[in-house]
Order: structure tokens, then sequence, then C-alpha cells
């Protein structure tokens, strides 16, 4: 009996570390958006060169979840993770030291690489160390850490490059100290993989069981939706607030793009006794709303509705991110659900980069506030395609 206890104990402070670690990882992959702004200045770069820095981060976090996304399923969860914080120290490191536009790309493909390796793996690792009768509930916690991490990035490096002396040095002092304590809390994290195999890199194919084919699809068609709004929110918030509402006050710009993922993190908590089904047609129905409010809001040039329309499409993301992940997981088989979550996410990734390379070559012919404009209105259709299958589905589901 004590033994039983001293485990359950271990796996609960596991559980905390793995959920911490996750955390502090998505951070520092946002933390140099209030800081593009003061790059652009220094270094004299054009729109297009930050969607080029934008997009090499998507491109590292796609090559980490296809290269390595399935590995922890063989070698272990600590031996992906591990890895995954390193690159993310190292990262840390080239920012603190960065003095031109190559050190910037190859920071971010850097940090691209740790997000691909911890998205999926740290995702199954608290699903795999949760109870039994708690796996739904780890996905939340999974998908919830993930959110707040992403949101905080911004957060923090904003406020501390505002009112701080050394805003693109300090925080990645900051940063690096949190990710040394992440380090420490993965190793000491019981291994959830028990039967683990020989080392081999295969590179993932972007497929799913047959048997869950059909889920997977309903699934992930409105995370897609939602995630292209997290990359439109992300690309429009520094310039436009900048450009156009001469709001260059950078903690504001942080706050700003917080607000989104704080939504989404609280969102993830609501509806709980709903049905996944139910939340992800809650969710496509909340992103049409909210992102035309973002449109309407570049159009007027009005921060307040930005602000308004930024955190009803936080809680649409969060639906259908939330319903989406636990409709994956609850599906796939224990032994191919860090491969069959990479696929998810690689999806994700994709959604969030296109709205950021897009608004970044619009903004070559158009103004910032116009390509977000643009860009709102096909996040708009596609969640009302989204919304459109989930009603067909549910219709098929009844008649049957």
């Amino acid at each position: 009996m004590q033994q039983r206890s001293k485990s359950t104990s271990r796996g609960q402070w596991g559980l905390i570390g793995a959920a911490y670690a996750f955390l502090i990882i998505m951070m520092g992959t946002t933390l140099p958006t209030p800081l593009y702004p003061i790059y652009s200045e220094e270094f004299n770069l054009s729109p297009l060169v930050i969607t080029i820095i934008y997009a090499v981060y998507a491109g590292g976090v796609i090559f980490g979840l296809l290269v390595f996304g399935q590995l922890s399923d063989r070698i272990g969860r600590r031996y992906v993770l591990l890895p995954g914080v390193i690159l993310s120290i190292i990262s840390a490191l080239v920012f603190l030291f960065a003095t031109n536009l190559t050190l910037l790309l190859i920071g971010r493909i850097i940090s691209g690489l740790s997000a691909g390796l911890f998205t999926s793996t740290a995702t199954a690792t608290i699903v795999n160390l949760a109870p039994d009768d708690k796996k739904n509930q780890a996905s939340t916690i999974a998908s919830s850490v993930n959110m707040l991490g992403l949101g905080c990035g911004p957060l923090v490096c904003g406020i501390l490059a505002e009112y701080l002396p050394y805003p693109t040095r300090l925080i990645f002092i900051v940063n690096i100290v949190t990710l040394v304590i992440a380090f420490i809390a993965i190793w000491l994290m019981p291994e959830p993989v028990k039967d683990r195999q020989s080392f081999r890199i295969q590179v993932q194919k972007l497929s799913v069981p047959a048997e869950m084919r059909s889920t997977f699809i309903n699934a992930v068609i409105p995370v897609f939706v939602g995630f292209s709004m997290l990359g439109l929110m992300t690309a429009i918030s520094p310039n436009f607030l900048g450009e156009i509402l001469n709001m260059n006050n950078k903690a504001i710009v942080g706050v700003t793009v917080f607000l989104v993922f704080c939504a989404s993190t609280v969102g993830q908590l609501l509806f709980k006794q709903k049905s996944d089904f139910h939340v992800l047609r809650l969710g496509s129905m909340t992103l049409i709303v909210g992102v035309a409010l973002v449109a309407v809001s570049l159009i007027l040039h009005s921060y307040i509705l930005l602000l308004v329309g930024a955190m009803v499409s936080g809680l649409g993301q969060a639906f259908s991110f939330r319903a989406g992940l636990s409709t994956v997981n609850s599906a796939a088989p224990d032994d191919q659900r860090a491969e069959i979550t990479s696929t998810f996410f690689t999806i994700a990734y994709v959604a969030i980069s296109i709205p950021i390379v897009g608004i970044g070559l619009l903004e070559l012919g158009l103004n910032v506030q116009w390509a977000g404009v643009v860009f709102s209105i096909i996040v708009v259709l596609l969640a009302v395609v989204s919304l459109l299958l989930l009603l067909r589905q549910g219709h098929q589901s009844t008649s049957e």
C-alpha cells in the first residue's frame, strides 16, 4: 500500500512537472512577438522578412513533428522531451546574442524544432501520467497549458521589454532560468512508456488509422479554422497597433495577444458536460462571430472592438481545440497516440502559419489593415464551411 502511494505521488508530481515544462516551452516560442518592431528597426527588416521569420519557425515545428513526433512511442517520452528543452535553451541563447537577421532565423528554426518535439509528446505524456479515470481531463490540461504558454510569451516579454532595461536581452535570460527548472522537472519525471524499443528515426506520414479516420477529419477541420485565427491575430496585432493606431507600447501588444490565448485557456474549461461534437459546433459558430468582429475592428480602427473580437475568437478556438484534441485522444490507440497527435498538431501548425505568411505577402500591395480584413473574411468562410460539415454530420447521425 505504501509503495503504491509513493508511486501515485511520484506520478502526480511528474504530471505537474510535465505540465510546467510544456508551459515554459510554448511560452518561449512566442516570446519574441512584441520585439519584432524593435528588430525591424535595428536590422532594417521589411514586413516580408518578418513573415519569413515566422514561416521558418512554423517549418521547424512541422519538421520536428514529422521526423520526431512518433519517436517517443518507441524510446520513451523523457528522451524526446529533454532534447526539446535543450533546443529551447539554445534558441534563447541565440536570441540573447542576436545581432543580425541570420541569428534571428536560426533562433526561430531551433525554437520551432523544440516546439515540434514537445507539442505532441508532452500532450501524450500528460495523458499517460493521468489516472485512468481522468484521461479526458488530462487532454484539457494539456491543451490549456499549450494555449496558456503561447499567451504568456508575449505578455511577459511585452511587460519586461517596455518597463525594464535591455528589452531584447533580459527576457531571454529569464527564459533560460525557467528552462533549466523545466529540464530538472522532466529529468525527475517517471517514464510513462514501459515497453521501449530501439532508437530509429522515421519520417512520419500524415496518416491516421483507418478505423478512426472519419472521427479525426471531423475533429481536425474546426481546429484548422481555430488555429488560422491564432495566426491571424499574431500576424496583425503588432503592426496594426503600431502603424494604424499609433500604439507602440510593447506591453499593450503583449496584453492584446495574451487575451486571445487567455480566452482560449478559459474557454477550454467551459461546457465540460457537453459532448465533444456539440462543443465543436459551438466553436465554429463562436469563431464566425469573433473573427467577423476582428474584421470590423480593422475597418473602423477600433482597438476595443479588436479586443472583443479577439477574446470571442479565442473562446471559439478553445472550444474547437479542446473538443477536437479530446476526440482524437479518446479514439487513438495507446501505442499510436503520440504519432496521431503529431498529425493533429502538424495540421494545426500549417493552419497557424498560413495567415502569417499570407498577410506578409499581401502587405506588399496592401497595408496591414486591409491585409487583415482579407484574411479575416477567409477565416470566417472557413468557419462557415466547418459548421456546415458538422451540422451535416449531426443530421446523418440522427438519420441513422
